[in-house]
């Protein structure tokens, strides 16, 4: 079987399942496991490598209107892999290739490949596409054992959690320049974690929303986990956060409290290391009674009276 992933969280999937060397072709995107990244591209960008946060949220509300996507497929390459299954996503509407785009091209190829669309908005979800796409590569049986394994890791969370009574008041944004809530699983795996999320509601998508709403929930911890930024790309915006109104106020400022996880590693991705950024954000919250994550990377405590304070004196 030669399989196409047209989403980074589709090869993660694939990868988990132990099908790497059925792997043909990736998005330009894919980054994770490291060794993909030799693999053909088979997707291009419109976004400038440049842009600006409130640049890209321009180009994404703009496509939006014009219902098209903001990545666009390489039919020749496409077809020189000659894949047996393209794995996509009709989810988000700017953050792969359009549906209606795959299908056509799936038609167009010679066999005619298996096309299936993957739509996790909740946690339970994300196990279900393991066992969809474990089902359509033939490997059932790895895909109950992956399955497994993250529900027993989600369990341990949860057990912990159980014994927890003081649940501070959480905001997870999704995006500073302008400022999104955050959505979809979100919401749920910090409510696992032991936090109440104020204003991102599960199983729904994400939103733009006025800084008033952080100001009137008073969060007394803010994670920032920017879409498909990295913690270094999410530390460029930080002075932007800085000039928001009332931000000095927050309680989540003056007790030091804020953190910045690479949300293109996690939290943006529905696949297995769902599970890492649950981890990740269960330490951030209780880290008396959560461990530190025994996957991925810490998150990034930053300081947001220092920052003010620098940028007051400049």
């Amino acid at each position: 079987m030669r399989i196409v992933s047209l989403l980074p969280s589709a090869t993660e999937i694939i990868c988990e399942l132990g099908l790497r060397d059925k792997l043909v072709g990736v998005t330009h995107e894919c980054d994770y496991p490291v060794d993909v990244a030799d693999l053909p591209k088979v997707t291009r960008t419109l976004i400038p490598h440049d842009a600006s946060s409130l640049e890209i949220d321009g180009l994404v509300r703009e496509r939006l209107k014009t219902q098209r996507a903001l990545y666009s497929l390489d039919l020749l390459m496409l077809e020189r892999l000659k894949p047996d299954l393209l794995v996509t996503q009709a989810l988000c509407d700017v953050c792969a290739v359009a549906e209606s785009e795959v299908n056509a091209a799936a038609c167009s190829l010679p066999g005619r490949p298996k096309v299936i669309n993957l739509e996790p908005t909740r946690l339970n979800d994300v196990f279900d596409c393991l066992k969809l796409v474990g089902d359509a590569a033939r490997v059932p049986d790895a895909a109950e054992r992956a399955i497994a394994d993250l529900k027993q890791r989600v369990n341990a969370v949860a057990i912990r959690t159980a014994s927890i009574n003081d649940r501070p008041r959480v905001i997870l944004l999704e995006w500073i320049d302008p400022p999104f809530s955050s959505g979809h699983w979100s919401p749920e795996l910090m409510r696992i974690a032991g936090g109440i999320e104020g204003i991102g509601k599960e199983g729904q998508p994400s939103r733009s929303m006025k800084w008033d709403e952080v100001i009137a929930y008073d969060p007394e911890i803010l994670v920032i986990a920017c879409c498909g930024f990295s913690t270094r790309r999410t530390l460029e915006d930080v002075p932007i956060l800085l000039t928001f109104p009332g931000v000095a106020d927050l309680t989540c400022t003056r007790e030091n409290r804020v953190w910045i996880v690479d949300g293109n590693a996690y939290f943006s991705r529905p696949g297995p290391r769902l599970v890492d950024s649950l981890e990740i954000l269960a330490h951030i919250l209780h880290p008396d009674i959560h461990p530190s994550p025994a996957h991925g990377q810490p998150a990034h405590r930053i300081d947001m009276r220092m920052e003010l304070a620098t940028l007051s004196g400049r």
